[in-house]
């Protein structure tokens, strides 16, 4: 059984939160500030420049919320204080990503290109260097809408099995099939 919700969440120099009368939770920090609507029933106390995240009963939803919100309120501080950054390649001959400000062009071997307008929280770059795979760098300070959007990326053109053909995560290991085989002795 995990003990998640009990672990205490550590507040940087520079980080701020405040909790609203209605539970909604914003975080501030160097890089920006987020939000989050916490269930009335999980209560957050602030003490010794620690964050702790407690619940009323031991019931299994109140269990499942309190490691829940507690894992959210870390990934909000480390987001204003750090921020996360997701790479993608894409692998194949002729794939080629551009940008332009926030908004996406890829050539992913269909007839036509993908288009993709990015939030405003979000700000991707895109490099092609000479014998590499193109790449995609997204970085933001909101995890849920970094991987939301990285997930959609990658869904336009998902790697195949077999040459690994694709949109992947960098560092992302492909389970690779052997294929069709030559001759039957």
């Amino acid at each position: 059984m995990s003990r998640v919700g009990k672990a205490p969440i550590a507040l940087p120099q520079g980080v701020t939160i405040t909790v609203s009368a209605d539970n909604v939770v914003t975080v501030k920090g160097p890089k920006g500030q987020l939000q989050q609507a916490i269930d009335s029933d999980i209560t957050i106390a602030q003490e010794d420049g620690q964050l702790l995240v407690q619940r009323p009963s031991d019931q299994k939803r109140h269990k499942a919320l309190h490691g829940l919100y507690r894992a959210l309120l870390n990934n909000m501080v480390i987001g204003v204080t750090e921020g996360y950054k997701v790479t993608q390649e894409l692998v194949g001959v002729g794939y080629r990503a551009t940008n332009t400000g926030n908004t996406l062009d890829l050539v992913l071997g269909f007839s036509h290109h993908y288009v993709f307008e990015l939030p405003q929280e979000i700000k991707v770059t895109t490099t092609a260097d000479k014998g590499k795979n193109p790449t995609i760098i997204l970085e933001s300070i909101d995890k849920q809408l970094i991987g939301q959007v990285a997930a959609k990326i990658r869904s336009l053109r998902a790697p195949e099995p077999y040459k690994g053909k694709g949109i992947k995560f960098q560092g992302e290991i492909l389970r690779r099939k052997a294929g069709k085989s030559a001759s039957k002795k």
